[in-house]
């Protein structure tokens, strides 16, 4: 590979929320969505800046200086996204990262996908048994259970009388029988 290959390879960012993953401890929720710039060579005052703006997008400007024990545990999700989200990476994979979540976070979680898609370009890969926060925003669903069961658009998921939206039930349960 040459110079420049390596250094496309290298610029490339990947942001990523897991299912079990902690935020750092004792350590502020800021330097927490801070942490992946530093990586990246970004100024002091600029991770500030820009870990500043990416809790505020989640609704988190006023826990700033809060650390990880003195947030509630959707609060603490929401920093989590917000550190996936601080680098405005080319792909972002997330894994349930709305369980626990009140419905108004999801709704900031929703606009920050949608910003990041429309204004950043970015490839997002979400795992979630549910999906209705961002129902309306997929390109593609893939459902798995053991196997694929349906791969494609959402309309034509609907089309088979599966709905995306919210569930009172788990939403595999509502695809038990798609075939």
């Amino acid at each position: 590979m040459d110079d420049d290959g390596l250094a496309r390879v290298r610029s490339r960012t990947i942001g990523f929320v897991l299912q079990s993953y902690n935020l750092l401890p004792r350590t502020t929720a800021l330097d927490n969505v801070a942490t992946p710039l530093l990586y990246q060579g970004v100024s002091r005052r600029d991770r500030g800046a820009r870990a500043k703006s990416a809790l505020e997008r989640l609704g988190m400007g006023d826990r700033l200086d809060h650390e990880p024990t003195e947030l509630s545990g959707g609060q603490q999700q929401r920093a989590l996204i917000a550190r996936a989200l601080v680098s405005d990476p080319e792909l972002l994979i997330l894994d349930e990262p709305i369980a626990g979540v009140d419905a108004e976070s999801q709704r900031l979680f929703r606009n920050s996908l949608v910003h990041l898609v429309a204004e950043h370009r970015t490839a997002i890969l979400l795992v979630s048994h549910e999906l209705g926060a961002v129902a309306d925003d997929l390109d593609r669903v893939i459902v798995l259970k053991q196997r694929v069961l349906f791969d494609g658009p959402p309309p034509d998921l609907a089309a088979r009388g599966v709905s995306l939206g919210i569930h009172a039930e788990d939403l595999p349960l509502w695809l038990e029988d798609l075939r």
